[in-house]
Formats: structure tokens, sequence, C-alpha cells
């Protein structure tokens, strides 16, 4: 019994050490209300918070009018980057839309959103 016990520490333990896992400042970003044709930039800040290496695989969209924009590279321990959507502006009423992000993650799906209204 005692050595399960070894061997099951030993095994989180092992577990804890590679743990990829990223923190975003605001995992929402509300638009507000904005007037139709305003710039729909808006930029996601997070942190890379385990010790390796995380993999930005693919980042999906609930539609076609918000266009997201990933790291390129490995993002590294401790190191903080961002993610860019450009949502379309031309449309006038309430939106509110899901980001979907696959990474390495020690959580592999990881999902943000935007919201706001558009006047006319």
């Amino acid at each position: 019994m005692k050595k399960r016990y070894i061997f099951s520490m030993i095994f989180l333990f092992s577990i804890g050490i590679s743990a990829q896992e990223f923190q975003f400042e605001k995992e929402l970003i509300n638009y507000g209300k904005i007037k139709k044709g305003e710039d729909g930039n808006r930029i996601f800040t997070f942190t890379n918070i385990g010790d390796a290496p995380i993999i930005i695989k693919d980042v999906k969209t609930s539609c076609d009018c918000a266009v997201p924009e990933k790291p390129d590279r490995p993002i590294m321990p401790g190191e903080k980057t961002t993610l860019t959507v450009s949502y379309d502006t031309s449309k006038v009423g309430g939106f509110s839309k899901e980001i979907i992000i696959f990474s390495n993650a020690k959580q592999p799906i990881k999902k943000i959103k935007i919201k706001g209204y558009i006047s006319k």
C-alpha cells in the first residue's frame, strides 16, 4: 500500500511538472455600443502560466463575421502574447460570438467571447 501511495504521488507530481496552461486577462470583450463601420479589431492578451511551450494549433469562430489571428510561434513559459479578433461591423444589431482556441494546453479547447451592439 505504501509503494502504491509513493508511486501515485510521483505520477501526480510528474504530470504537474510539464503542464502547458494559459490565462487570459479577459475571456470576454464587450465592444459596447459602436457605430456601423467602426473599427472591429479587439485584442485578447494571455500569458503562458505553465512550464512548457504552448502551441496554438487553430482558432475557429462561431461565424465568418469574426476573424481571429493567432500567434504563429510557440508561447514560452511566462511569455505574454495576444490574439486579435476582427469583427465585421457592417451589419446593424447585437452580436455575441465565440472564439474557440485549439492548443496543446492542459485544457486543449478554450473558449473566449466577444459581444456588442452596432448602431446606424
